[in-house]
């Protein structure tokens, strides 16, 4: 049983006891008010507060996490890609359980995660599918589990598979990256964004933030950067972080729209 600690918070695992959570104390997440406290995954299967939850997202994209989420909540998205199952992001709740239902449809081939909020329990996830892990270098000093399965890339993009695509944006963090897949939503594209490009509310839009609980606005050179990179994909749907945030259709435009708005509110001081 996995008993590495990790952040109630934020649910990053840690290779060895300690008193702080770095990614909490970073200004783009946070400290509760209550305290640092600390948990394991022997601790969390052993309640039996958390079952698992798997289900489908969209075309060839299926939801895996736990009910209720832990720490942040989010949920990896599972891509059925004809290269192979492609896990997208992390849930830092993982069981035997739910290793047998991602097996059922398929295992997995590889994992990349968008940003450090999401590292969690990545090492469990890739020991349990004897898989790699691809993270951008740019966040290399937020890893909190070194270990081999753990490989750094550089550069804006990485082809993960013949049909897969990251892509580092640099918002909200220095490796932030999301996921192309051309084809997705039958051919028409998707975009996996984790919350590099934030499904919001209002699905004519995406949000880009710098900090999201501690709403610090992204800076402008990188939210113009990005939407100038995007713009040379294709994409109908856009994948957010979150259980059914998705962005369902015309995903290019709102992406290049939310940009045009938000360098129209902003004073670029770069």
């Amino acid at each position: 049983m996995s008993t590495e600690p990790i952040c109630q918070a934020c649910g990053m695992q840690y290779a060895a006891a300690r008193d702080t959570c770095p990614v909490c104390e970073d200004e783009r997440q946070y400290v509760p008010a209550s305290g640092q406290q600390w948990t394991d995954l022997a601790a969390l299967r052993a309640s039996g507060t958390y079952t698992p939850r798997v289900e489908e997202q969209g075309p060839g994209i299926v939801g895996v996490g736990s009910n209720p989420g832990f720490a942040i909540g989010e949920r990896a998205l599972l891509v059925r890609a004809a290269s192979g199952n492609f896990l997208w992001d992390c849930a830092a709740y993982l069981d035997d359980a739910l290793v047998e239902e991602v097996n059922a449809l398929g295992g997995i081939t590889g994992i990349a995660i968008s940003h450090p909020h999401y590292y969690t329990t990545m090492v469990e996830w890739a020991h349990a599918f004897d898989v790699p892990i691809h993270l951008h270098e740019g966040d290399r000093q937020w890893i909190g589990r070194p270990d081999p399965s753990v490989q750094l890339w550089s550069g804006t993009t990485l082809d993960v598979a013949p049909d897969l695509r990251l892509i580092n944006l640099g918002v909200h963090f220095d490796g932030g990256t999301v996921l192309h897949w051309p084809d997705g939503e039958d051919g028409r594209g998707a975009l996996l964004s984790g919350d590099i490009v934030q499904v919001i509310p209002d699905r004519t839009h995406v949000g880009f933030m710098y900090s999201y609980p501690n709403l610090v606005p992204e800076r402008p050179h990188i939210v113009r950067r990005a939407a100038e990179l995007l713009a040379g994909y294709r994409f109908d749907a856009i994948y957010g972080a979150w259980w059914d945030a998705i962005v369902r259709t015309d995903g290019f435009e709102v992406v290049q729209r939310s940009a045009r708005r938000y360098l129209g509110q902003v004073v670029d001081k770069d």
